[in-house]
């Protein structure tokens, strides 16, 4: 996919804090329920095919269902390809929309999967660190979290769109 210049094109500001927990908040909330439906969809549609009903209830009363691995990799690659796309085609997710941030390179450009991909691994333990990866941003001088440095984007806030007459 070509990487294109983001409109509005601008030098914009990295986004405060809260602007950030709350878009993430916002996301984590979709991812949620993505997550959920996948799962529904993979254990009653796919598994239910394979097993039968009844085996399929025994497995999940005995705990079979609880760490599989085929599950795990449809969850992680939904939710790369679902921030992998938003990022790359418009440089939002809908929680960043709602919340005015995009996430693009220093010029202005959307990123590229490279970058979406390295966003996304990075994101994960900046999270699970009791979120200090994401708080690095207030020590930073130019505002980036540690997905922002490794990815080589930046997290900016967009003007408020002009109000229609």
């Amino acid at each position: 996919m070509a990487v294109k210049q983001l409109l509005p094109a601008g030098d914009f500001p990295a986004p405060g804090l809260l602007r950030r927990i709350a878009s993430a908040f916002y996301d984590f909330l979709l991812s949620l329920a993505m997550i959920m439906v996948l799962t529904l969809t993979y254990q009653q549609g796919v598994l239910r095919q394979i097993y039968g009903p009844d085996i399929l209830q025994s497995m999940s009363e005995s705990g079979a269902l609880d760490q599989d691995p085929i599950l795990s990799i449809i969850m992680l690659l939904s939710l790369l390809a679902f921030f992998g796309l938003f990022w790359t085609l418009k440089g939002q997710t809908l929680g960043m929309q709602v919340w005015r941030l995009r996430v693009q390179q220093p010029d202005g450009r959307s990123i590229t999967w490279k970058q979406a991909v390295i966003r996304f691994a990075v994101a994960i333990p900046a999270w699970l660190c009791g979120g200090l990866g994401v708080l690095w941003a207030l020590w930073d001088k130019d505002g980036r979290s540690w997905q922002d440095i490794a990815s080589g984007s930046r997290l900016v806030l967009l003007p408020k769109p002009p109000k229609k007459t």
